[in-house]
């Protein structure tokens, strides 16, 4: 089995991106398939076009993207992508789509195909904060999740593929009030064991996972 996963280079002024550390410290040993680790451009057009050139080349299993996801508690794995970028910021391009479909030919959004819902209960097994989240916005992190699923639902419909974001991590937030983080190897840990669990389980738990609002 062949696992890509992917995380965002820093943006929005952040020296550095917690989804990429925890990526780049990640041991592939410890995950129970052939990892393949991509850095992509936090760019909405780049983003997509370097994980799909990748995605021909190595024909993964799976495809995992990993994002910061800055005032969350937990590591969240995404339940749904939609076909919108509304970007409340400027990517690392200048770029800003307002209001523009990812795909003009798409459907309105997909779904994960990961077990998100077993990954959340192994997380808070191992004693890490976790919880399932229904929106991975509209700034690049939607763009490429739904990127991401939009090609293996067209070209390659028995890989499986999905995003997962993770709070900043402490030295993000010395400067910021009130604000939440997580201790990087956590979310490298918490990772792993993400990891392997999509690997395990081929169909989700039938768990809670939703909110009232």
């Amino acid at each position: 089995m062949k696992i890509l996963i992917t995380a965002f280079e820093p943006f929005n002024q952040e020296k550095v991106n917690p989804a990429l550390e925890a990526v780049r410290q990640l041991d592939p040993t410890l995950v129970k398939a052939d990892l393949i680790k991509l850095e992509v451009p936090t760019a909405f057009y780049q983003a997509i076009g370097r994980v799909e050139a990748v995605i021909q080349a190595e024909q993964p299993d799976i495809v995992v993207a990993i994002g910061q996801a800055g005032g969350r508690y937990g590591i969240t794995p995404e339940r749904v992508a939609i076909n919108l970028d509304d970007a409340l910021i400027k990517d690392n391009l200048g770029q800003q789509p307002i209001d523009q479909p990812i795909r003009k030919d798409g459907p309105a959004a997909y779904f994960s195909t990961l077990p998100i819902k077993a990954i959340v209960h192994q997380l808070r097994a191992a004693g890490i904060p976790a919880s399932v989240s229904n929106s991975a916005g509209t700034f690049v992190c939607n763009h490429l999740m739904y990127g991401i699923l939009d090609i293996l639902t067209k070209s390659y419909p028995e890989s499986r593929g999905g995003f997962i974001h993770v709070p900043y991590i402490p030295e993000q937030v010395v400067q910021k009030s009130n604000q939440p983080s997580m201790a990087l190897d956590d979310i490298t840990r918490g990772l792993v064991i993400a990891l392997n669990t999509i690997i395990h389980y081929q169909t989700d738990l039938n768990l809670v996972g939703g909110t009232i609002a």
